[in-house]
């Protein structure tokens, strides 16, 4: 369900939840919630030296969580924001801690998905089906035995892929799998399994996608006061969506080591659902093709007693054409324009164990990215980017230390125009965890970390926009947390998970389009301090009352994002556009014998649609959403039948994530799965 509600009763809901979740979970007080008891995030793998702990879905939880993509599971963490421009062809970002979708670091398989055009991965293009986990790093990974690339980031997101898993004698593993719904879903996919020898697995997997898009939503046309003038109901339309994506990978370990071979393609018709402005709900006619293949590979080997290298290389090729030809009568010349970005990538790492408590790490990363458009006069340009890193870990009873340095060198070539100057920046990072006590239950941390962004080459070439003098985004995070889990040999109540973080951001030089003196001409230019004070709590637990094991799970965020630019303006300190001062998941799954049942509500607090003054004008009410889904499996032979129903939007109310893009409304999926 999706519900408009004012702030004060925002805080009541918010009061009960809490309230009920605090006699859910605090009924007990009392070693660290392991894998084994499979709550909705897990954390901690004992047996590595973690300081910073992730946000992590895995498993089973990625199918019960309503989501279609990897965007709408990243929802249920804490300090997220995501962008849905509506529908299943809509773009889908992220942002985490308002410090801007490019500044977050997206990872497949332990490589960065790139875009140097525009510096934003949409995350709607990729599917859970083949994922194993998706983990959530706020600064970085704990780990210092990684590419120079992981140290880059504000925040990182990796999504590790399946990688086979053969029980006893067997060889293959075969699962189809088949989603039917509302909006004339149509959503088939196989994955496949193959054991060539004792070392040696591969896997294939394909999916088809496809949606008319069309669904209703209501319009509301508001007074310059903000009040509302007028509502209608209407159709949504140019959110269709025909997309193939395919995938295989071969997987292999050699003596104290491993390796993988990774191909990926996709290729999607799509259109563009457009702003609905002014009553004009009549199709726009906007398409958009893509066609995206990477090529990717890593080996990892034990050299020596106290010496590991790896090695990771990439090719990427990006084709994106994005058509406006229907409404030629309209517009003063139809828009074809076509865009290429190709990357090379390769990183070598090594690390180094002094003693078992003290290891040292240094990689070397190179990068090649260029990008060719049908734009008139463009510039053509090419970027070779180099990055150097250095880093310690130590371990000193219960205190814990990781530090690390990053060098990023970067020389631009263009074939027409000038091009920006060579850049040289150097960013460190300081992360701290101590447990208190002698019992693993309570730890304290701590962290710094300072980033650096390039400008893409659409802030730097775009035609008549870019500006090849502008100056590099920079990030400075500060955080402080602690983290309090523990197991219980109880009836009834068997573990708790508790973790807690304030956080305070800065972003300089913030890169943003402003019009010039021909407004229908603007330019990209620095301008703008952005300042992030915010606090993520995760509160987990499980229970097993007569044979059904319930796992809730509450996420909150709160952020105050102001800009801070210049005193004399009106909207200084006001809240950044987007970003809701209070946003909360709750989540209840429930397990009975083989009956899956999950609930998932989810509030976004108010909010404002522009940049600048927070005006009533600009004001976005709070919307909710429930979403209900379940499950049964069922054996038939030595196979594996699921079969699942949810329904997302459950009371049907209409709301927008980005003003003027309406969201539908309820809608169902079936999915049946067929594991041989």
């Amino acid at each position: 369900m999706v519900r408009k509600c004012t702030a004060s009763q925002f805080k009541k809901g918010v009061i009960a939840l809490f309230v009920m979740a605090s006699q859910l979970i605090f009924s007990q007080s009392g070693d660290t919630i392991r894998e084994k008891t499979i709550l909705p995030i897990q954390l901690y793998k004992k047996d590595f030296k973690e300081i910073l702990p992730a946000q992590v879905l895995s498993g089973e939880q990625l199918e019960r969580l309503n989501s279609q993509s990897v965007a709408d599971a990243l929802r249920y963490f804490s300090g997220v924001q995501i962008k849905d421009y509506g529908g299943m062809g809509g773009l889908k970002t992220v942002n985490i801690r308002s410090m801007g979708s490019q500044h977050v670091g997206v990872f497949y398989d332990g490589i960065q998905l790139g875009n140097v055009q525009n510096g934003i991965v949409d995350l709607g293009k990729f599917s859970l089906d083949d994922l194993e986990a998706i983990s959530l790093y706020n600064g970085q990974k704990s780990e210092i035995f990684q590419p120079a690339k992981d140290f880059g980031s504000s925040g990182s997101i990796y999504l590790q892929p399946k990688i086979p898993v053969f029980k006893g004698d067997q060889k293959t593993n075969l699962t189809v799998k088949l989603k039917l719904g509302s909006i004339s879903l149509f959503n088939p996919s196989f994955r496949l399994e193959q054991k060539l020898s004792g070392r040696v697995s591969a896997s294939l997997s394909s999916e088809f996608v496809q949606t008319d898009g069309l669904y209703k939503y209501k319009y509301e046309k508001k007074n310059s006061d903000g009040s509302v003038a007028n509502d209608t109901i209407a159709r949504r339309y140019d959110s269709y969506i025909r997309a193939k994506r395919f995938e295989g990978a071969l997987n292999g370990t050699i003596n104290e080591g491993s390796w993988n071979v990774r191909g990926y393609g996709y290729i999607s018709d799509r259109g563009v659902p457009t702003a609905i402005v002014n009553n004009n709900f009549t199709p726009k006619g906007q398409q958009m093709l893509d066609e995206n293949y990477f090529v990717q590979a890593s080996f990892r080997k034990k050299l020596f007693p106290k010496f590991e290298t790896q090695f990771k290389a990439k090719f990427a090729y990006d084709y994106t054409r994005f058509l406006d030809t229907v409404n030629v009568a309209t517009t003063v010349l139809p828009i074809d324009n076509s865009y290429v970005q190709r990357e090379l990538y390769f990183s070598n790492s090594n690390m180094y164990s002094i003693n078992k408590n003290w290891d040292v790490s240094a990689s070397f990363d190179f990068q090649y990215n260029n990008l060719n458009a049908s734009l008139r006069d463009f510039s053509y340009p090419t970027r070779y980017t180099s990055l150097v890193s250095f880093a310690t870990t130590y371990q000193w009873n219960r205190f814990k230390f990781l530090g690390s340095i990053l060098g990023t060198f970067v020389h631009e070539e263009v074939k027409m125009n000038a091009k920006s100057p060579d850049k040289t920046e150097w960013t460190p990072s300081v992360f701290l965890n101590y447990q208190p006590f002698e019992s693993k239950e309570l730890t304290v941390r701590a962290f710094y970390k300072r980033v650096f962004r390039m400008p893409t080459f659409n802030d730097l070439y775009y035609t008549m926009i870019g500006n090849i003098m502008l100056k590099p985004e920079y990030t400075n995070q500060y955080d402080a947390g602690f983290t309090y889990e523990k197991l219980y040999d109880h009836q009834f109540f068997k573990g708790i998970y508790v973790k807690v973080d304030g956080y305070y951001n800065e972003v300089e030089n913030k890169i943003i389009a402003v019009p010039t003196t021909n407004l229908f001409r603007w330019m990209m230019v620095n301008l703008g301090t952005v300042k992030i004070i915010g606090a993520d709590v995760n509160v987990q637990a499980e229970f097993d009352i007569n044979k059904v094991k319930l796992k809730p799970l509450v996420s909150y965020t709160y952020q105050r994002a102001g800009d801070y630019t210049d005193k004399s303006d009106d909207y200084y300190g006001d809240q950044i556009s987007y970003v809701p001062w209070h946003a909360l998941t709750f989540t209840m799954m429930a397990d009975y014998k083989d009956w899956s049942f999950n609930y998932s509500f989810m509030y976004t607090g108010e909010r404002y649609d522009a940049q600048l003054n927070n005006i009533k004008a600009n004001y976005l009410q709070p919307w909710y959403t429930h979403d209900v889904s379940v499950q049964k499996k069922f054996n038939w032979h030595s196979h594996q039948i699921k079969a699942g129903f949810e329904v997302n939007n459950v009371l049907n109310q209409y709301y927008d994530v980005v003003r003027n893009y309406p969201m539908p409304g309820r809608n169902f999926k079936l999915i049946v799965s067929f594991t041989l």
